[in-house]
């Protein structure tokens, strides 16, 4: 009798092993299918060139740079002379808000 068990023991490891391996199988199908799906998509889209290279490209990061830097310069000064927290808060919305027209301002063509 208890070479029946071990049997049927034997049997049901073969049996999990099985599904384990089909459930692999189809684990390993599925992501294919979504590799190619995924290569099909890519090469149906524009190419991204990263950022632009030319002079131009390259003067207006460094105007945005450095308007950037100047405006967290000015509210780490502020952040650090005024305790108050409201002002704080009011001179980060308004550099936020002023960026744009300062940037205007200061680097418009003529």
């Amino acid at each position: 009798m208890p070479s029946g068990v071990r049997a049927k023991a034997r049997e049901e490891r073969e049996r999990q092993a099985a599904e384990a391996a089909a459930a692999r199988a189809t684990a390993q199908a599925r992501a294919v299918r979504g590799r190619e799906r995924r290569a099909r998509l890519v090469r149906l889209l524009p190419s991204r060139s990263g950022r632009q290279a030319g002079a131009f490209a390259k003067r207006r990061r460094i105007r945005l740079q450095v308007l950037i830097i100047g405006l967290v310069v000015l509210n780490a000064l502020l952040w650090f002379s005024e305790p108050s927290p409201s002002i704080r808060a009011l001179a980060l919305v308004a550099s936020v808000l002023v960026a744009p027209v300062l940037y205007t301002v200061l680097f418009r063509k003529a």
